[in-house]
């Protein structure tokens, strides 16, 4: 592909199902500046990874994902599967779109289309971000173990049209199936932890599920990833946090526990929940994250 013909690939139900809708106006928007997209789309989970992954061997230097962080996280790890060599563009249609916030594009879909399109028509270089990698999978945004994976895992399921109130309707399904707290011992950095927990999050960004503000110190492209813990907390406690952690105010709260850190390893007592950029892994009780600095391209 060449500069003005990027490959274009979209998850149709990306957004539940916005992605699909959107596509004969971004590619409008793109075709005006220039731009002609040769689109790609993806039949099922693991598709895009696999379309992107050949792509990259093939050849193809930028390509540009029209979804959400779930479409992203297949696409970085087909670009680094097929070599890490290509370039990515995002049109934020997904979600939560928390790749989208921390990396400072456009949530309005059509400016960060018409933006895109002006960058690849005018040869603009990409920058370079950070990405993380948890045992064998890289993530863009960010990596969570215990009660932020089961919160993930219940908003799948959900086909609800309410955008990121999906995420707070888990939230409160989670509670009514009870709290898990694992036995979980953490070592990063000067860090250690040896004992009980609500959950672990590794932030590569600040925000996750589209409305938590998790990690407001997070930066994609500093070399570093911010390491959250949250001791066992109660149903009630949960309650009292949750606004704190829309504003990302909870940071000094006496159940948080934060480091920035480069590498980390995860041991639980029995396998535990997990997501990478909102997918929803296997069942793991051991874990290796660690941060690749700037090994993404960013359009």
């Amino acid at each position: 592909m060449t500069a003005r013909n990027p490959s274009l690939f979209l998850n149709p139900i990306a957004g539940r199902g916005r992605a699909n809708r959107r596509l004969p106006r971004i590619l409008k928007l793109m075709e005006e500046a220039g731009v002609h997209a040769v689109v790609h789309q993806s039949t099922g989970v693991g598709d895009l990874e696999n379309q992107v992954c050949e792509a990259v061997r093939g050849g193809t230097t930028q390509l540009i994902v029209a979804g959400g962080d779930g479409s992203i996280h297949e696409a970085v790890n087909g670009i680094m599967e097929g070599g890490g060599g290509a370039a990515l563009g995002v049109v934020p249609v997904g979600t939560g779109n928390d790749f989208a916030k921390a990396s400072g594009i456009p949530l309005d879909w059509e400016a960060a289309t018409t933006l895109l399109a002006r960058r690849i028509a005018d040869d603009a270089g990409p920058r370079n971000i950070d990405l993380g990698r948890m045992n064998e999978r890289w993530f863009a945004n960010g990596a969570g173990i215990g009660l932020d994976a089961r919160v993930t895992q219940i908003a799948r399921s959900y086909r609800w049209p309410i955008g990121d109130l999906v995420y707070l309707a888990a939230i409160f399904h989670a509670m009514v199936d009870g709290i898990a707290t694992p036995e979980i011992l953490i070592e990063a950095d000067e860090l250690h932890w040896d004992g009980p927990l609500t959950l672990a999050n590794v932030s590569n960004g600040p925000w996750v599920g589209g409305m938590f503000h998790i990690a407001p110190m997070a930066k994609n492209e500093d070399g570093i990833l911010e390491l959250l813990i949250a001791a066992p907390v109660t149903r009630r406690r949960i309650l009292q946090l949750l606004p704190k952690l829309m504003r990302g105010s909870h940071m000094d709260e006496t159940e948080i526990v934060h480091a920035s850190v480069r590498r980390v390893k995860v041991s639980a007592s029995a396998a535990v929940p997990s997501h990478l950029d909102g997918e929803v892994q296997p069942l793991q009780s051991h874990f290796e994250i660690e941060v690749l600095p700037g090994a993404l391209r960013l359009l």
